[in-house]
Formats: C-alpha cells, structure tokens, sequence
C-alpha cells in the first residue's frame, strides 16, 4: 500500500502495516488518527483479504482477563474507526493479545499478508528452551 502522512500517534512498521501508540492506542482517538484510520481504511478496502488488528495493553499485570478484555476494547475501537471509514467489519480480524513483557499500550493495524511484530515476540518468548 502507497505511504500515508502519519499523526505523532501512529507510524509504520518495517514489514508493512502501522502501530498507534499513546492516547489513541488505548481507545480514545483524536481526529488526527481518526482521518488517518479512515484513509487507511479506504485504501485497505480496494485490496482483497483480511485485515488484522493486533491490540496489547500495559496492564493490569496481576489480571490477565482485564487486561485481555481492555486489549479487546482498543482493538474495537480501531475497528469502529476503519468501519466508519469504508472497510467493511467482516474483513477485519481482532487480536487481543492483553499485557506482553512490552508492558505497552499499543494496536497494530496490519494488511493481508503482514506478519505481527507482536504476536512474533510473544511467541519466541512462550516457546520452550532447546
């Protein structure tokens, strides 16, 4: 997908995609990542397949299904905003992954194909020594 000019909350990642980092990653959007959502949104909408939203919080750490469950809520709210902008919910899979060893509010928004920098640490992380 072509460049798009990125607010201070979000940027690219080096695979393809963007993460959105701050305020904005845990649900409460400013108009400046809204419109940036919803031209992303347009331009994910003209390429077939799925697009998923990878969304981790930086606590509670002593709960995992509160954490789980507002890593849920940001990831909603970031599909909301690609809704509203043209991408139609069926195509956009949800990952609420809670609070990782990052201990960092963040939602990774990745097109068809793209791999989760997120979801790739964690696992590294889970597997067992050799």
């Amino acid at each position: 997908l072509p460049l798009v000019a990125l607010p201070p909350s979000m940027r690219n990642l080096p695979e393809g995609g963007w993460r959105i980092e701050g305020a904005p990653a845990t649900g409460r959007l400013d108009p400046a990542t809204t419109n940036t959502l919803a031209e992303i949104a347009r331009r994910l909408a003209a390429v077939p397949g799925r697009v998923t939203v990878v969304a981790q919080v930086a606590g509670p750490a002593e709960d995992i299904s509160v954490a789980r469950r507002a890593a849920l809520a940001n990831a909603q709210e970031i599909r909301r905003a690609l809704e509203a902008g043209g991408l139609p919910g069926t195509r956009i899979d949800l990952r609420p992954i809670g609070r990782t060893a990052a201990a960092e509010d963040a939602v990774e928004l990745l097109p068809p194909g793209v791999p989760s920098p997120s979801l790739t640490a964690q696992s590294q992380q889970a597997a067992p020594p050799k």
